[in-house]
């Protein structure tokens, strides 16, 4: 035979098929060596016959495949990921290249060419760890895992006074049952002002979930430079809770909530990229961003359907829609002075004479701080009347006894009921 023989494997495949022709071997042990099937060992025979040994090398070697990419379409590929995706993973590249070039290959293809031209880097898989997974809540509004993440999420694209990259919260909270993200925004910090602004917010979108998931220290950045009054942060955030109804687990490692943790590493990568491509470079305009764009994209392509179908979040009664400004106060407790002053933050305040009940000097007020900025002073669920003293006050000599809901020197008109009293009706 003159044909030429392309490798060793079609050679060897050649000769046990000339040994069946010849009647040296049967094709039920040619099968097995050549570790095909019998039927297969049949066609191979008339094959060799017809055309020699060219019957035994694959009719495409040597020719561009049935699934070839056509080169002009490679080269638009990495050009796009030279120009704009450059750090992008393979995945999320493959993505951008369908929805924006109408370039439709498989991430493992992306993978390839990007090693090539040395946009990536070969990685070794990590050897596998035992974990036991703790499967997803039933039911979405069950359970929602909440934190914060501190990050250059805008690169380079915002800078702080002096001129240097800004570092930027990001609040989020995600469904346990769905991996949906239920609420996502940029805010200063993770103090008691953002975290309460963000909760309200939910609340009136979503109704009151069942519970909320989140770590015990971590999850408000104590030792971070941008973090603000943390200490008051847990202890205000349970009161509030408490009074909605909605029960706080605590997690005791960042692992425990791992979609949370999760999530914000996927938001790292994705959502900064997106960001730069839609040029978003300020809080205000990422938040319009995550909410009309984003957010609505990745849960629709991320989130799972839930074990079960229902939503167990709870509607606001009217009782918590009238008291939610209040709820969503940062509260605390002063002493009314004798005078009928109360010192706040290094303010002092003045009582009015004329107030919604009875005040008595010593007496202790509820302190409201609401989103807005405003002070309010309560006593028995009432809120007291009062002005803000430009300095502190001074002493004097005569001052009233109680406050009330009248003048202490108020005289009854002459048809009062009261002087009326002892009189001899004729």
């Amino acid at each position: 035979m003159a044909d030429a023989i392309h490798s060793s494997e079609e050679q060897y495949k050649f000769d046990v098929i000339t040994k069946v022709l010849k009647k040296e071997i049967k094709p039920g042990l040619a099968a097995k060596l050549l570790g095909i099937s019998t039927r297969q060992v049949r066609r191979l025979k008339i094959a060799v016959r017809e055309e020699g040994v060219s019957a035994t090398v694959h009719k495409l070697k040597g020719k561009p495949g049935n699934h070839h990419i056509d080169l002009g379409v490679k080269k638009k590929a990495i050009t796009a990921i030279k120009e704009t995706y450059f750090d992008f993973k393979p995945t999320f590249a493959t993505e951008k290249l369908e929805e924006n070039y109408a370039i439709a290959i498989s991430p493992e293809t992306t993978r390839l060419w990007m090693i090539e031209t040395g946009l990536w880097k070969s990685r070794k898989q990590k050897a596998v760890k035992y974990k036991s997974w703790r499967p997803r809540k039933d039911y979405f509004g069950e359970m929602e895992q909440f934190d914060g993440s501190y990050h250059l999420w805008f690169e380079n694209r915002l800078l702080d006074k002096n001129g240097d990259s800004l570092e930027t919260c990001l609040l989020a909270s995600i469904d346990d049952a769905t991996g949906k993200i239920t609420k996502a925004a940029f805010a200063a910090n993770e103090g008691v002002i953002a975290v309460f602004t963000f909760w309200k917010e939910y609340i009136l979108k979503h109704g009151k979930p069942i519970s909320i998931y989140l770590d015990k220290f971590s999850t408000y950045k104590i030792n971070h430079k941008a973090a603000v009054d943390n200490s008051d942060l847990l202890t205000q955030f349970q009161r509030t809770m408490q009074t909605l109804g909605i029960q706080l687990i605590t997690a005791h490692s960042p692992e425990a909530k791992g979609r949370i943790e999760r999530l914000f590493q996927t938001l790292q990568d994705r959502l900064v990229k997106e960001m730069r491509l839609a040029k978003i470079n300020t809080p205000t305009q990422a938040n319009i961003f995550l909410e009309n764009v984003f957010l609505p994209a990745f849960n629709n392509k991320f989130s799972v359907i839930p074990a079960k179908e229902g939503n167990l979040h709870k509607p606001l009664s009217e009782t918590d829609k009238n008291n939610l400004t209040s709820i969503f106060s940062i509260q605390s407790t002063r002493k009314i002075n004798n005078d009928f002053t109360i010192q706040f933050k290094n303010n002092w305040y003045q009582l009015a004479e004329i107030q919604p009940t009875t005040v008595r000097p010593k007496e202790i007020v509820i302190v409201e701080e609401r989103l807005n900025g405003t002070i309010h002073f309560s006593l028995q669920k009432l809120y007291l009347n009062y002005t803000i003293l430009p300095e502190k006050p001074k002493k004097i000599s005569r001052q009233p006894i109680i406050l009330t809901r009248h003048k202490l020197n108020w005289q009854p008109s002459a048809d009062h009921p009261w002087r009326q009293y002892g009189k001899i009706k004729s």
